[in-house]
């Protein structure tokens, strides 16, 4: 297949995913740190052709339970606040390896995408598990930019508590992506809903120093 029939879109994460390493396993195949899961990895192994930071207007909160990781998972909402963004990567993809991460991160093996419903539509609810909510939130360098979140708003989840090993992962994710401070994303995740009031700025500084 030559690269111009291949379908590229971006993916564009907001939890573990914005750590390459972490990322890549759906890719690839196998247990990223902290985790208590290995991936299979996607059909095509070929590594993304680009990433690139990027921000949603969309809030970031913790719901449900991850297996992976012990705690609650990071989802985000679908009604766009005023001044709140939610800090994101986006990887460049082929359409197939962003269907398989799909898979992977539902832990569903029959999953396939009409990716003009879901632009067409803004979002797409292909299933009602944790991310069966297909998002689509515009284009960059004449690709569409796609992520996943609950089946459900954010009014009808409960809030959980992430773990330590997962809040970690995002925290790598952030370095890794943004120059920001360790104070700065200590203040960004304190206020999502998950995080406030069960961590206290001591406790998260202490994750991103460690």
């Amino acid at each position: 297949m030559t690269e111009d029939q291949t379908e590229y879109v971006w993916y564009a994460s907001y939890g573990s995913n914005l750590c390459e390493e972490r990322f890549l396993c759906y890719i690839l195949g196998g247990r990223p740190p902290g985790s208590a899961e290995s991936e299979v990895g996607a059909r095509d192994k070929t590594l993304p052709r680009d990433s690139q930071p990027v921000k949603f207007k969309f809030p970031l909160y913790f719901t449900g339970y991850s297996s992976r990781w012990g705690g609650g998972g990071a989802v985000i909402g679908l009604t766009e606040p005023e001044s709140e963004e939610t800090l994101g990567r986006m990887f460049l993809i082929t359409k197939e390896q962003f269907v398989d991460v799909v898979r992977q991160e539902n832990g569903i093996d029959d999953f396939e995408i009409d990716f003009e419903k879901v632009i067409k539509n803004k979002s797409f609810v292909m299933q009602e598990s944790f991310y069966g909510n297909i998002v689509y939130t515009g284009d960059c360098e004449g690709y569409p930019i796609f992520t996943f979140t609950s089946y459900r708003d954010m009014k009808d989840n409960e809030i959980s508590i992430p773990s330590e090993s997962y809040l970690k992962m995002l925290i790598r994710g952030y370095q890794e992506t943004f120059d920001l401070t360790n104070k700065e994303i200590a203040e960004y995740l304190i206020i999502k809903p998950g995080v406030q009031g069960h961590y206290t700025k001591d406790r998260l500084m202490n994750l991103i120093s460690d």
